[in-house]
C-alpha cells in the first residue's frame, strides 16, 4: 500500500492545469487518478493502470494549484485511469466543491456503488461505453465487466446529471454493426448525447493496435444516420 493510500488520500497519476477539451464548454483542470480494473488494448494512458502512482504528485500538490487557480477555472475534472477505483475519490470531490469549483468526472462505471456515492456531488459526467454491454470483455479483458457498466449507465441517466456518453473506436475492435448496437441501446435508455472518439495511437502500449489502424469505415452519411437516433 502506498503512503498516500494509507493516509486516505487520492493517488494522483498526473495533472493538466488547464484544458478546454475535457469538459465541453468549460475551462478546467484535469486530475488523472491512478489505477484501473480494466485493460483496454487501445488505452492511451497505460501508465495510469497500476494502482500506485510513480509521478510523485500528491493530492496536496493538486489542492495548492487549485488555490492559485480560483477565479480562473470553471471546474475540475477527475479522469483516469478509473477515478472510481479509489475510495478516496468522494472526499477529494467534496474538497474541490468546497473550494468553489464545479466538478466533472470521466468514468467507465466499473464501480456502481461508488458511482452512486459521488454522483450527487458532480455537475457533469463523461461516460465511456466500451462496446455492446454483452461484449465488454472483448475490450476490457475482464469477464462480466459489462454488467457494472450497464448499472452505472442506468444510474447516470436516471440521475438527470448533465452527461455525455462516448465510445472510442478502433476499426479492428468495433465494427459499424457493433457501434449501431451500442447506439440503439443507449438511445433506448434515454441518452441524448453520444459521441464517437477516434482511436489515438499516441501513448498506446499495444503495438499491434497502434501500428495497424485500418481506415475508418464510418462515412458522414452513416454518422448522420446514427445521430438521428438521439434527436
Amino acid at each position: 500500500m502506498s503512503a498516500f493510500a494509507a493516509r486516505g488520500e487520492l493517488r494522483v497519476g498526473g495533472l493538466t492545469p488547464l484544458s478546454t477539451t475535457d469538459w465541453p464548454g468549460e475551462l478546467c483542470a484535469v486530475v488523472f487518478c491512478q489505477g484501473c480494473p480494466w485493460r483496454c488494448g487501445y488505452c492511451h494512458n497505460p501508465e495510469l493502470l497500476a494502482a500506485d502512482s510513480r509521478v510523485g504528485l500528491s493530492w496536496g500538490d493538486v489542492q495548492s494549484l487549485l488555490v492559485r487557480r480560483r477565479g480562473l477555472l470553471d471546474g475540475v475534472v477527475f479522469s483516469g485511469g478509473e477515478p472510481l477505483a479509489q475510495p478516496a475519490l468522494r472526499a477529494a470531490i467534496a474538497g474541490v466543491r468546497g473550494q468553489g469549483f464545479r466538478v466533472g468526472l470521466h468514468t467507465g462505471g466499473a464501480y456502481p456503488r461508488r458511482f452512486a456515492q459521488v454522483l450527487p456531488l458532480v455537475d457533469w459526467v463523461g461516460f465511456d461505453v466500451k462496446a455492446p454491454f454483452d461484449d465488454y470483455p472483448l475490450i476490457t479483458a475482464v469477464r462480466g465487466s459489462g454488467e457494472p457498466a450497464m448499472e452505472s449507465a442506468r444510474m447516470l441517466i436516471d440521475s438527470g446529471v448533465d452527461c455525455e456518453f462516448r465510445t472510442t473506436v478502433h476499426p479492428r475492435q468495433l465494427s459499424p454493426a457493433a457501434i449501431e448496437r451500442v447506439a440503439a441501446r443507449l438511445a433506448g435508455l434515454g441518452v441524448r448525447r453520444y459521441v464517437l472518439q477516434q482511436f489515438r495511437s499516441q501513448g498506446c502500449a499495444n503495438a499491434e493496435l497502434a501500428l495497424d489502424v485500418p481506415a475508418s469505415p464510418f462515412d458522414g452519411a452513416w454518422v448522420a444516420k446514427l445521430a438521428r437516433g438521439f434527436e
